[in-house]
């Protein structure tokens, strides 16, 4: 390829991009817990552009072409809630990931008083779950959603997440 990939805040522009790369990087978390209703693959473009405006949106590029993304958000109580970090399938298992969550932790950092970081995943997510553990984040809680669904909260203190970049 010869291009390096390069993160840098999502613009208005790149709404269309990160909607089709979360549909395609959502589509295996539909078939492991057999629920293709889930947020990311039923989100419109009306709703992800509402999201560019208020939250902290992260890309990683490939040239042109969106290959990975990240959101976050740090609420009232200085938590910084991270979300929806999705690499386009064959740029995984190559750091982009952990790239892409590092550099979010970063930005949520910015001008606010974070305390701590949280996220959440299924509890079948093994590859997300082992991704989050080598960064640092440790599980607070499980909540089973449905039968086929647990969710698995997790969350590290900002102390971790300035020894993990540092």
């Amino acid at each position: 390829m010869g291009m390096s990939v390069i993160i840098s805040v999502a613009t208005e522009e790149d709404a269309e991009q990160i909607l089709k790369l979360q549909y395609l990087g959502y589509q295996s978390e539909a078939e492991l817990y057999g629920d293709w209703g889930i947020e990311p693959l039923t989100q419109t473009l009306e709703s992800l552009r509402a999201e560019l405006a208020e939250r902290h949106v992260l890309v990683a590029r490939l040239g042109d072409e969106v290959v990975g993304t990240v959101r976050g958000r740090v609420d009232e109580s200085g938590v910084a809630r991270v979300g929806r970090l999705v690499v386009h399938p064959r740029m995984q298992r190559h750091g982009l990931g952990g790239r892409l969550l590092e550099a979010v932790e970063r930005q949520l950092q910015e001008g606010c008083e974070v305390r701590s970081f949280e996220l959440f995943t299924g509890h079948r997510s093994l590859g997300n779950l082992r991704l989050y553990a080598r960064h640092g984040y440790q599980q607070r809680d499980a909540r089973e959603v449905s039968r086929r669904l647990t969710l698995v909260t997790l969350e590290k203190p900002v102390h971790a997440a300035f020894a993990a970049t540092a």
